[in-house]
C-alpha cells in the first residue's frame, strides 16, 4: 500500500503566520520556512513577537478563522484519497490547525503543540520530535509502505528527499534552486499527474 504525505501550509491552505502578520502589520512576522530554514530559529521569533505586541492564543485563532483552503484543495484531497492513503505532515500546531481541519474533511494530521498559560499567552512550543516530517517517511517504510511527498518549503526537503519521490508545490525560487533533484509543480493538475507518475513507477 502506498501513502501520500502533504504539507498543509502553502499547499493546502494559505500560511497562517503571513495572515497574522497581515492582520496586525507586525512585518518580520511574515517570515516562514520558505525564508529561514532553522525552525527552532523561526519560532523562537515568532514567540518574541507575539510577546512583544501582546497577542495571545485567541488573538492568532482569530485571524485563522477567516482563513479557508485553496480553491480546489478538497477536491484534490478527495482525488488523492482514492489512490493512496493520506497523512497530513505539518509544522504547525493542532491549536491552529484543528478548524481548518474540519473544513479538509478531517484528514489524518501529525502537528506540534503549543503551551499556552492561563492568560492566554503563547508561551512555548512542543515539538512532536526533530525532523518530524521525515521521521514519521521512515516510520512508515518500517511498516513496508511506499511514501509519495509533496511540500513547498525547507522545512519539507528532507521529507521529500526520504521518501520513493518527493514533489515541490508552488515553491519560491530559492528552494527550486537549491533542490532540483524535485519535479516543480504549479497547480493541482500538475500535481497530481506527478503523483499518477509516481504511482505508475512504484507499482512497475
Amino acid at each position: 500500500m502506498n501513502i501520500a504525505c502533504l504539507d498543509l501550509e502553502g499547499v493546502l491552505i494559505p500560511e497562517i503566520w503571513i495572515n497574522v502578520a497581515e492582520k496586525t502589520g507586525i512585518d518580520e512576522l511574515l517570515a516562514t520556512t520558505r525564508d529561514i530554514p532553522d525552525y527552532d530559529v523561526l519560532m523562537t521569533q515568532r514567540l518574541r513577537l507575539l510577546d512583544e505586541n501582546n497577542l495571545k492564543i485567541q488573538d492568532v485563532q482569530d485571524v485563522i478563522a477567516t482563513l479557508s483552503p485553496f480553491p480546489g484543495a478538497v477536491d484534490f484531497l478527495e482525488w488523492l484519497k482514492e489512490r493512496y492513503q493520506v497523512v497530513i505532515l505539518s509544522d504547525t500546531f493542532y491549536e491552529f490547525a484543528a478548524p481548518l481541519m474540519k473544513q479538509l474533511g478531517y484528514p489524518t494530521a501529525f502537528c506540534h503543540k503549543l503551551g499556552i498559560d492561563e492568560d492566554g499567552k503563547i508561551s512555548a512550543y512542543h515539538l512532536r520530535m526533530p525532523d518530524q516530517k521525515r521521521e514519521a517517511v521512515k516510520r512508515f517504510h518500517e511498516l513496508n509502505f511506499k511514501v509519495v511527498a509533496a511540500g513547498d518549503s525547507y522545512n519539507d526537503t528532507t521529507m521529500l528527499g526520504e521518501a520513493e519521490q518527493g514533489i515541490l508545490y508552488r515553491p519560491p525560487a530559492n528552494v527550486i534552486e537549491e533542490f532540483p533533484q524535485f519535479p516543480v509543480t504549479m497547480d493541482y493538475d500538475e500535481l497530481r499527474v506527478e503523483f499518477e507518475k509516481a504511482l505508475v513507477d512504484m507499482e512497475g
